[in-house]
């Protein structure tokens, strides 16, 4: 059987769908009094501008073979993902409600059960040597399609990272992004504090990538960036996004608690009228 091409999803509006992404995150990281939703909100922008823009992949096809491969290599993080999958049409935005609850498939960590979730994560430095793994087997056999990998900044403390990037420079993987989600704060202190990574450009430059900088909550560089791959034939990419945790809510924005800590029902509903009043949101958000 020959698959129809792939047609991908209409471009959407990113920055109501950064909002949305922002609640539904909120939302279910509080019913299922649940962690991490620090690092869910710094990458939420990138999240809107992945799902709403960059990456070539369809609701109505989520395993289309064509499709573009996203893999979220900091798994706790998930509820980013899930919420962006619910804002897209890929699941259906009741199901987030279950989240974290048994016999969900919303679990804890990101699971490639969960249609348009390419691998399950959990464990830090996996998601960039299977991703590179992925873009490799694309290269080989012909394939147009991109992998794009978002890691956070505290697990390039794992050298299978480094390794990756070795291999995907060697093999000239221009078919690979990867994000680099640096809020700089980890599960107990600062990055810097628990394993200094800088000069982060040039080591990346000499691994042999394309190296990019960007603010990762401006959409306009995000989708600058992203849609503009590759940016030098040969070298895989390395997008630095320079990001907030708990970005979008005040009481959370670089507090390093918030790595594990969930709101109570009075904070989720002081979050939530901080996102809606971000910007002028036009449709407010749930309370449910």
């Amino acid at each position: 059987m020959i698959e129809a091409p792939l047609v991908a999803a209409e471009p959407q509006d990113t920055h109501p769908l950064a909002r949305r992404i922002r609640g539904q995150a909120l939302r279910m990281v509080t019913r299922a009094k649940a962690s991490h939703i620090g690092s869910a909100l710094s990458i939420a922008d990138i999240m809107a501008v992945l799902y709403g823009r960059a990456l070539r992949v369809s609701p109505a096809a989520p395993d289309h073979p064509e499709r573009d491969r996203f893999i979220l290599s900091k798994g706790h993080a998930c509820v980013a993902v899930y919420a962006a999958l619910g804002e897209t049409g890929f699941i259906d935005r009741a199901l987030l409600e279950t989240y974290g609850t048994d016999g969900s498939m919303l679990m804890a960590h990101i699971s490639h059960k969960v249609p348009g979730a390419e691998f399950s994560t959990g464990a830090l430095g996996h998601g960039l040597p299977f991703g590179t793994g992925k873009a490799l087997a694309a290269k080989r056999r012909g394939h147009v399609w991109r992998t794009v990998v978002l890691t956070s900044d505290g697990e390039w403390g794992e050298g299978s990272n480094w390794e990756a990037a070795l291999f995907a420079a060697h093999h000239g993987l221009d078919n690979l992004v990867c994000i680099l989600d640096y809020n700089k704060l980890q599960s107990l202190k600062s990055v810097d504090e628990t394993l200094r990574l800088e000069p982060l450009h040039s080591k990346f430059e000499a691994f042999g990538w394309a190296v990019r900088e960007v603010d990762g909550h401006d959409h306009a560089a995000l989708i600058d960036a992203l849609e503009g791959a590759p940016w030098e034939p040969g070298r895989p990419m390395m997008l630095i996004a320079h990001t907030t945790k708990g970005k979008g809510v005040s009481f959370m924005e670089n507090r390093v608690e918030w790595h594990y800590r969930n709101p109570t029902p009075e904070l989720l509903e002081q979050a939530l009228t901080e996102i809606e009043g971000e910007n002028g949101c036009e449709t407010p958000l749930s309370r449910s």
